[in-house]
């Protein structure tokens, strides 16, 4: 094993002879940060709903995100693991956990931001709170809310690579297993594809943001 820190820095021929496994891993990190993401937002949407309708509940929910997000990770999977195993489970409760407190200010921030006069139009023509909610005020919030999703699927990607601890560590399983086998070139492999999915999805959500908001663009241009 330790034989294999011998030899170049960074060995392509492995890369190239490797490559399912590369693009099996990459695939697992990409799955690992949607599910966080998507039962993220969904959980976030919910208490935003809360808070908006209920402010003095906005306190208690950044209080208890809060607390949750500035939990180290090694120490939240840690204390996870005999409670649900090294399975998916764990994974995801770790992530989304680190999801909530981002989402839910910024979903509330960009529905405070919208100007009263346009809820108030909204309100003359008839709009109930549902349809207001859905129709004027989180399309008008969007920029705000994927500015803090982009931050959030920053965020778990990252984090992403610490659950290759407990077996599910997406591009992770290579950092793990290059520093166990003092093989560099799986150190830098895993570090180089995180970063890739990290600044990929980023874009990815800039171009989302500009095809859901057009309106802002056209905004920020004037």
């Amino acid at each position: 094993m330790i034989g294999q820190s011998t030899g170049p820095f960074f060995r392509w021929d492995w890369v190239f002879s490797h490559l399912d496994l590369v693009w099996e891993k990459v695939v697992e990190h990409l799955v690992l940060t949607g599910v966080a993401l998507g039962v993220g937002m969904a959980l976030s949407l919910v208490l935003s709903v809360l808070a908006l309708r209920w402010r003095r509940t906005y306190t208690p929910i950044t209080w208890v995100t809060g607390a949750l997000y500035s939990i180290p990770s090694l120490a939240l999977f840690a204390f996870l693991v005999p409670i649900t195993g090294f399975t998916l489970l764990t994974a995801e409760i770790g992530l989304v956990s680190y999801t909530l407190l981002i989402l839910i200010r910024n979903i509330v921030a960009g529905i405070d931001g919208i100007d009263p006069a346009v809820r108030e139009s909204a309100i003359g023509m008839g709009y109930g709170r549902r349809r207001l909610f859905l129709e004027i005020e989180l399309p008008l919030a969007l920029p705000v809310i994927i500015a803090g999703l982009r931050i959030a699927a920053v965020t778990t990607i990252g984090l992403v690579t610490v659950t290759a601890l407990i077996g599910q560590g997406g591009v992770g399983f290579f950092i793990l297993r290059g520093l166990s086998r003092f093989f560099s070139t799986e150190i830098v492999l895993g570090t180089a594809l995180s970063v890739i999915l990290a600044v990929s999805v980023d874009l990815a959500l800039v171009l989302v943001e500009r095809a859901l908001s057009p309106w802002a663009r056209r905004r920020a241009s004037a």
